[in-house]
């Protein structure tokens, strides 16, 4: 049977090309974010354009307008899914606000002070907001796998102090969550993408080299991978943080031309 799935911030990026990589599983994948069709963004994408190549790809798109910042827009998310198929087997919780403007490397005493709740609380916030909705349906049905879109710059500087905390703090989530849903054979993972080829890398707003990245899809194929495996074997992946590309390798998966990028993960002095 193909997974239910929720991938949140979906418009565009990483949320996006997890929501194609999903679609191609057959999967039926719930589109959330806050651009509709018609709607102005600067680098373009909408949550519309993303479900209807779910659905062409051979899954099956549904968007829903969802602020993630809303605590009952996400309830109501999660009652539309139960009620649609009385089963959420996959959660993937990618929502993230960086605020416009300068931010790479940007002090953080010269930053507004509203890049902090932006950050969080769209990130590491609605995280956990959609984890326990999330969980209240899948501890029921003792199944499920929700995935923590998280980031290098959990362990090292990247972006800023706030992007840093916020994604260290979705790891700390990921094995604390990880811990409570043991028991119910729900698994919590973090993943680590490398170098993303995202809408806004590709628009020049991220200094970052092009030569050395990885699709937006790669990480939807990672959770492609995860959600074939047997249950003990999420479960022994469980609580932990993992690169994107190291599980290509190991799980015997490819980017979208076939390559298998680097893992970026610096060696251990």
């Amino acid at each position: 049977m193909p997974p239910v799935v929720i991938v949140t911030g979906a418009s565009r990026g990483v949320g996006k090309g997890v929501a194609l990589a999903l679609g191609a599983i057959g999967a039926t994948v719930y589109v959330t974010g806050r651009t509709r069709r018609g709607e102005a963004h600067e680098v373009g994408g909408t949550i519309d354009d993303t479900a209807d190549e779910v659905t062409a790809r051979g899954g099956q798109g549904i968007a829903i307008a969802c602020d993630h910042a809303d605590d009952t827009s996400v309830a109501t998310l999660f009652e539309r899914v139960h009620a649609d198929h009385g089963r959420l087997d996959a959660l993937v919780n990618n929502a993230f606000g960086i605020p416009d403007g300068k931010q790479h490397g940007v002090p953080f005493f010269e930053l507004p002070l509203a890049a902090w709740d932006t950050m969080i609380d769209v990130g590491l916030r609605s995280h956990y907001i959609a984890s326990v909705f999330a969980a209240r349906q899948m501890v029921v049905a003792r199944a499920g796998l929700i995935v923590n879109i998280s980031s290098f710059g959990a362990g090292s500087y990247q972006v800023n102090v706030p992007y840093g905390v916020g994604k260290a703090g979705v790891d700390r989530l990921t094995r604390d969550t990880a811990r409570d849903l043991a028991p119910f054979d729900v698994a919590v993972i973090s993943l680590w993408p490398g170098i993303v080829r995202t809408e806004r890398m590709l628009a020049g707003q991220f200094p970052y080299d092009a030569t050395i990245s990885e699709s937006p899809e790669l990480t939807g194929r990672a959770i492609a991978a995860l959600l074939a495996l047997p249950t003990a074997e999420r479960a022994s992946r469980s609580g932990k943080a993992l690169v994107v590309a190291e599980l290509a390798a190991e799980l015997g998966f490819t980017d979208v031309d076939g390559t298998l990028p680097a893992s970026l993960r610096r060696p251990k002095k």
